[in-house]
C-alpha cells in the first residue's frame, strides 16, 4: 500500500477575478461537451446500415465515451450551479473551501484535496 501525503490547500481563496475565469472556463468546456455530445450521436446515413451489423464491442465504445462525456457535462453544470447560488469552491463533506489552486486546476471540484485523497483511499 502506498501512503500518499494528505494536501491540504485550503488556505488559498479566489478572488473575484478568479471565479470570473473560472465561470467562464467552465462555459467554455460545456460548450465542447455539448459539442462532443452532439458529434457522438451523429451518425451517417451509410453508418446506420453498419450500425446494424456492430457487434456488441463495437457498440460499447460509441457508448462509453457519451457517457464519460455526460458524466464530465454535469460535473460542470452542477459547478455554474452552485457558483449561481454563492456555494461554489466549499467541499461537499468537510464544508471547508477548496483551494485555489485545486479550482484552478478542476474547476468543477466538488471536494477540497484533502476529502479527494480520502474517498479514493476507501475505494
Amino acid at each position: 500500500m502506498v501512503n500518499h501525503p494528505i494536501i491540504d490547500d485550503h488556505e488559498a481563496r479566489l478572488s473575484p477575478e478568479d471565479l470570473a475565469e473560472l465561470r467562464d472556463g467552465l462555459r467554455e468546456q460545456r460548450l465542447f461537451r455539448e459539442e462532443q455530445l452532439r458529434q457522438i450521436a451523429t451518425v451517417p446515413a451509410r453508418a446506420e446500415e453498419a450500425h446494424l451489423r456492430r457487434s456488441a464491442a463495437q457498440t460499447e465504445v460509441r457508448v462509453e465515451p457519451a457517457a464519460s462525456v455526460r458524466m464530465v457535462l454535469a460535473d460542470v453544470e452542477a459547478a455554474l450551479d452552485r457558483m449561481a447560488r454563492g456555494r461554489y469552491g466549499s467541499c461537499h463533506l468537510c464544508r471547508r473551501p477548496i483551494g485555489r489552486a485545486r479550482l484552478l486546476i478542476v474547476p468543477q471540484a466538488r471536494f477540497c484535496a484533502r476529502c479527494q485523497q480520502v474517498r479514493e483511499a476507501g475505494r
